[in-house]
């Protein structure tokens, strides 16, 4: 699945004048629109290439920001519609570019949770949506989702219960659903989505992660001090050959490359757990003439698209390409990126916003660790055996101290 779309075109009346004038997703947050915590969020995952932003309010301001841009891999192009159709009638509009499935967000909430789990889960029967439900969040302002296993059975107005799961605004869509919006204004939620509950067609999955929607005073303003602490998350850094991948020297083939037992699981762990996930790897062979840089993206690319299918990504692979010793002369240097030198752990410190408290590295060498105290993280050294089990007593040492430094800050 690589397309996300995202509806940005309400009116935000509950806002009153902060709406008035611009489009709910453009209010600054922190000094950025919070559409761009929306778009940064999405753009994480590899498989996402294409972004449709659905508006309507003040629709000219979401085109002159986002409109033929790109955020990190993924291309952004807007759709307007010419009024008010509601959130059904905005997929309806936008019909003819839509792919056969997509993700579906709201642009006023932002929800942490592992978006490819959302993705990969696949239902028993039919089923034309799945929803990522927050499993728990306190208050009456929120209509409650009932579920048998992961079935939704209905839909409670909000008030109705001060708690269990509610809708995130987070969807998988299989465009099927579109047959179901008949009359615009339409409204997904209140016409298309009971049906779907009713016939036993709309599933759901449950996250723990981090959520808020800025559709009110109070929240908008909570979200001023939470959602910048929230987005900086602790990383883990994994060294490729001999921690991902069996070592064979020099690795770049697809079909001779052969995942660590547990390695795929690892990744997804720090992915649900909340963690950024890097690959830094030296790979001299390009130095050496062995292979080309596009051969080790093309093994990159694959890596992802093979972990795509547990729901699971690599959000940035660095690699060194350099070597003193190498005979390409391209690459035949010194360089401060080649481990033991923290260059590509330093690389994604800034440009990511990384917890680096909370960081750690997984790597096979001593040179590894070595690079992982340069750079200010904690190295840990794998030695062979099941990779999951290595990483997850170290992630969840790291998350809870992570965990308990957001809740330290915003007391």
């Amino acid at each position: 699945m690589k397309q996300a779309v995202v509806l940005v075109g309400g009116l935000g009346t509950r806002l009153g004048e902060r709406t008035r004038l611009v489009p709910k997703p453009l209010l600054e947050v922190a000094g950025r629109p919070f559409l761009d915590y929306v778009l940064d969020e999405i753009s994480r995952y590899p498989a996402i290439q294409e972004i449709l932003l659905l508006a309507c309010h003040r629709a000219g301001q979401i085109v002159d920001r986002y409109e033929g841009k790109r955020w990190r891999n993924a291309a952004i192009s807007v759709i307007s519609e010419p009024a008010q159709l509601g959130t059904g009638g905005a997929l309806k509009h936008a019909a003819a570019q839509l792919d056969q499935q997509f993700i579906l967000l709201n642009g006023d909430s932002f929800f942490d949770f592992n978006l490819l789990d959302m993705v990969a889960s696949h239902a028993t029967g039919s089923c034309m949506a799945r929803i990522a439900l927050k499993r728990d969040q306190a208050g009456d302002r929120y209509g409650r989702v009932l579920l048998e296993q992961d079935v939704i059975k209905a839909f409670l107005p909000a008030g109705a219960r001060t708690n269990g799961p509610i809708n995130s605004g987070v969807y998988r869509i299989d465009r099927e659903v579109l047959h179901m919006i008949g009359d615009v204004p339409c409204s997904l939620e209140q016409s298309v989505f009971p049906r779907l509950a009713a016939n036993a067609k709309m599933r759901a999955s449950l996250y723990d992660g981090f959520f808020i929607d800025i559709g009110i005073p109070d929240d908008f303003e909570r979200a001023q001090i939470e959602l910048p602490q929230r987005v900086r998350r602790p990383a883990v850094f994994f060294d490729r050959d001999g921690v991902l991948n069996v070592d064979k020297a020099y690795v770049y083939r697809i079909d001779d490359f052969e995942w660590i037992s547990g390695a795929r699981d690892a990744i997804k762990l720090c992915n649900d757990l909340g963690y950024l996930t890097f690959v830094v790897t030296n790979q001299a062979g390009v130095a050496r003439g062995y292979y080309g840089i596009d051969e080790v993206n093309q093994l990159h690319d694959w890596m992802n698209r093979d972990l795509a299918e547990i729901g699971a990504h690599i959000d940035e692979f660095q690699y060194c390409p350099y070597h003193e010793a190498g005979i390409i002369e391209e690459w035949r240097k010194a360089s401060d990126h080649r481990k033991p030198a923290p260059g590509m752990i330093l690389d994604c410190l800034e440009g990511w916003p990384v917890r680096k408290e909370a960081s750690l590295l997984i790597g096979d060498q001593r040179h590894d660790l070595e690079a992982a105290a340069a750079a200010g993280i904690q190295g840990h050294l794998f030695e062979g055996g099941d990779l999951v089990a290595f990483v997850r007593p170290l992630v969840e040492a790291a998350g809870m101290k992570a965990e308990a430094t957001v809740n330290n800050r915003g007391a």
